[in-house]
């Protein structure tokens, strides 16, 4: 019975149309996304035009925000790069967002040392988003840096940075390039491939479509004046780069991409901190689109639709693919091969994992030019396709269905960072806002 309703099912054509898409997807967007990542290579990495020639005297003002919450492991570290930063005119304020260890006192013995440093302090831990909104009006520079409190950003970055603000007005982000640190092993290494040939290689894609996803939360950098039209960060969502990219696009800022602007970063040494992380991460992109799904009405946002399609398709696609891994081991223990698919390498699955292959394969391409150390991370790329994919898709089906039928409702997204030795990254923890009221206030 279970067989002959499972060769039903494989024989359908709504069956046959999910294998198309789960097929084609990849395939097609992967070649996209190569061919336009190759064209901004051509147009912004191949010879250096002057762009990034700007006198030290108009160079504009930044203020380096590093909100923290119990990052005493990892902070000195990162603010003692900040100290030989070759940039003329920048200050630097921690935010302590509450933090329980020694990260207060790590930020005090650089404000003791350098005048350019300032700490804010706050006695209640309301998340990432909040703090930097709370550090916004001590900022009087023209531009806005955020750098995570485990990042170390490279010496000539804010010069890569600076210069699209200078030179083109309607910009108000700009996103850097994050380099893993911690490559200790499997999952770091694929993780490195992932932010070199999916991560780089789309941004690169997005600026010549005209639109990006998001910002990087590592390295992200803002027109102050932008910042404040749209309303600063939305504390309410579980991942505020995202949601500021899109606001800030909808007030028709441009938002750019610079490749040349190196912030090394730790990423998750365990599965459990990846999966937590990747959460959070599915989770703020359906807050996002569920917020903004709007603009596939408005024509004046027609160049965010790509984005949109994009973001949307993707989601579809792990939910088919999960659908699809079910049906075969379904198959398998019904004792019968699945019709038009096969649990087994194949002739689609050899080409789609032939693509993929190139596709990072152009991203190390892409990146070495800034980061030779790259190169090594290709040894690992045939386990991304077989399994990096179904891992991340396993993480959007558990996130996006309980996301989509939640009701929405206002409230904090806050942080907490385990850091025990080796440096794990931050994941989001909601906390209820009273209906009507404000949540617990600020100490200065």
């Amino acid at each position: 019975m279970l067989g002959d309703w499972l060769t039903a099912i494989g024989q359908s054509w709504p069956f046959l149309g999910l294998i198309v898409f789960i097929a084609g997807y990849p395939l097609l967007t992967a070649c996209m996304w190569i061919a336009t990542s190759l064209i901004y290579m051509a147009h912004r990495e191949r010879s250096d035009d002057g762009f990034y020639n700007i006198a030290d005297c108009d160079l504009p003002t930044i203020t380096i925000l590093v909100p923290a919450y119990n990052e005493g492991v990892t902070l000195d570290a990162a603010l003692e790069r900040m100290h030989h930063l070759d940039y003329p005119a920048y200050q630097v304020l921690v935010i302590d967002d509450g933090s329980s260890d020694g990260t207060a006192a790590i930020a005090r013995r650089h404000t003791e040392a350098d005048e350019r440093f300032r700490l804010l302090r706050k006695e209640v831990n309301e998340g990432k988003a909040m703090a930097m909104n709370d550090a916004m009006p001590l900022v009087d520079s023209e531009l806005v840096v955020v750098v995570d409190a485990d990042a170390g950003i490279r010496p000539d970055a804010l010069r890569y940075i600076a210069a699209h603000f200078v030179r083109l007005a309607r910009v108000a982000a700009v996103t850097g390039n994050p380099r893993v640190a911690n490559r200790e092993g499997v999952l770091t290494e694929l993780q490195t491939l992932e932010f070199t040939s999916i991560v780089s290689v789309l941004r690169r894609a997005q600026v010549v479509w005209g639109r990006v996803l998001t910002v990087s939360g590592v390295i992200s950098a803002f027109r102050t004046s932008a910042l404040r039209d749209v309303g600063l960060f939305d504390p309410t969502m579980a991942t505020e780069d995202i949601d500021v990219t899109w606001r800030l696009q909808r007030r028709f800022y441009d938002v750019r991409y610079e490749p040349r602007a190196l912030v090394d970063m730790t990423v998750p040494g365990t599965l459990r901190a990846l999966w937590r992380q990747r959460r959070r991460w599915a989770l703020g992109l359906v807050q996002v689109l569920r917020r903004h799904w709007r603009i596939a009405l408005d024509w004046r946002c027609r160049r965010q639709w790509p984005v949109l399609v994009e973001a949307t398709l993707s989601i579809m696609w792990a939910h088919a693919f999960i659908v699809l891994m079910c049906f075969w081991l379904a198959s398998l223990v019904a004792g019968i091969e699945p019709v038009g698919a096969s649990p087994f390498p194949n002739g689609w699955g050899m080409l789609i994992g032939s693509v993929c292959l190139l596709q990072l394969s152009v991203g190390v391409f892409l990146d070495r030019r800034y980061d030779r150390s790259v190169t090594r991370a290709l040894w690992i790329a045939p386990l991304y396709p077989l399994v990096y994919w179904a891992l991340m898709a396993a993480v959007t089906v558990r996130t996006t269905v309980p996301a989509l039928l939640a009701a929405d409702r206002s409230r904090l997204a806050q942080w907490h960072t385990p850091r025990a030795g080796a440096v794990e990254p931050s994941y989001a923890q909601e906390t209820p806002v009273a209906e009507g009221t404000a949540a617990s206030p600020s100490r200065l």
